[in-house]
């Protein structure tokens, strides 16, 4: 089993990387598996609403959502995290992860994210952090993914990533957040092995308010 660790911060090994270390190395205590991908400062297309992606099977923007989409389907569970900027994502973030559940959904392979565990992690020098949790979680409620949760919302609180270190309490919470995934993909995992099967899928229907 393995979970893809989502950076969603421009600083490589910055605030919210000292958080997801924190989540990777008790992952791991567990005996779960973890990558960091690093979503870096490349600029990141927002969604045109052009529904290429629905003909194409893939965005039609090349600025590696794909390759993301394609990546991910290998994982077994997501922790996505962000700094907070204006008490939001990034607007990387937010255009990126706009375009990847957008492109896996409408390309038929919605299967990357569905019914796979998620869970949200921020970081923020003082405030902003719980709207930008409620922002990340509705990734997942669109998705079929249930969110795994910690003892607290998941959030660090520092300027620096040693600020980070010196916050006791939030890095407790990710140990926590990581050892509740653990448990979360273990029992999925003894489910399957019992025969029981995932929920079972209906047709999406679309209804308009307007019509």
């Amino acid at each position: 089993m393995k979970v893809l660790l989502f950076n969603g911060s421009p600083h490589k090994n910055g605030c919210t990387f000292t958080a997801l270390e924190e989540i990777a190395k008790t992952l791991k205590e567990e005996g779960i598996d973890s990558e960091i991908y690093q979503l870096g400062t490349k600029p990141i297309a927002s969604c045109r609403a052009c529904r290429a992606c629905q003909k194409l099977g893939k965005c039609v923007i090349d600025d590696g959502v794909n390759e993301f989409v394609d990546y991910a389907k290998d994982f077994d569970g997501f922790i996505f995290g962000s700094p907070v900027h204006y008490a939001a994502a990034t607007g990387g973030v937010t255009s990126f992860l706009d375009r990847a559940f957008f492109t896996a959904f409408s390309s038929g392979r919605g299967d990357v994210f569905l019914h796979k565990p998620g869970a949200a992690v921020v970081s923020a020098r003082r405030a902003g952090t719980t709207a930008t949790l409620d922002q990340l979680n509705k990734y997942f409620t669109i998705t079929q993914m249930p969110i795994i949760s910690g003892r607290y919302w998941n959030m660090v609180h520092g300027h620096t990533p040693d600020d980070v270190r010196k916050d006791v309490e939030g890095l407790q919470n990710m140990r926590i957040l990581a050892r509740n995934m653990a448990w979360h993909l273990k029992c999925k995992e003894a489910g399957k092995n019992a025969g029981i099967p995932l929920p079972k899928e209906e047709e999406v229907v679309f209804t308009n308010f307007i019509q």
